[in-house]
């Protein structure tokens, strides 16, 4: 008897538990393959190459200045920053015609999970826009949203949120 009742006591603890927890979210894209980044090579007279190697994610976050840009609450209009960033990442990728892109779109935490994810859409959707006009092939750029599940900043304020609302482009190879 003393059995049945354990028993009892813990399959209603457990019920209670699992009652409470909640569901995990539908399955995110994974994030795009980083290729590594190769060391500096030493040249035909034997000096080593200074700076970040040519064509890496280094050489591009140093001549591009930045991998992202932000938006304002609700927006995905690109503004006259975003231009000049996407500017200099177009610039660039013209010097690597064969690198291609993932342009990521991010929301901060408010608003539903279907909301977000359709807003991050349209923030990656300008960028890549941007891109194109810009001169880079449609065929290099894809875009991908990931809402307000990947956070760049954690944190609930206007201080974080600020930061969350932004396009990431992604170097592929």
């Amino acid at each position: 008897m003393r059995h049945v009742g354990l028993t009892l006591s813990f399959a209603a603890a457990l019920l209670a538990t699992t009652a409470c927890s909640k569901k995990p979210p539908a399955e995110l894209p994974p994030p795009p393959a980083q290729q590594p980044v190769e060391a500096p090579t030493a040249t035909d007279t034997g000096t080593v190459q200074q700076g970040p190697v040519p064509g890496s994610k280094e050489d591009f976050l140093q001549r591009a200045g930045s991998d992202r840009v932000f938006f304002d609450t609700d927006q995905y209009n690109i503004d006259d920053e975003d231009r000049a960033t996407l500017d200099r990442q177009a610039a660039w990728l013209a010097r690597y015609p064969n690198v291609h892109i993932t342009v990521e779109g991010h929301c901060d935490e408010r608003g539903t999970r279907e909301y977000n994810l359709a807003l991050g859409e349209r923030r990656a959707n300008a960028a890549k826009n941007y891109l194109v006009n810009a001169g880079v092939a449609t065929a290099r750029i894809s875009v991908v949203s990931y809402g307000k599940e990947r956070p760049a900043v954690p944190g609930d304020d206007e201080s974080a949120w600020a930061q969350n609302r932004r396009a990431v482009t992604v170097l592929l190879n």
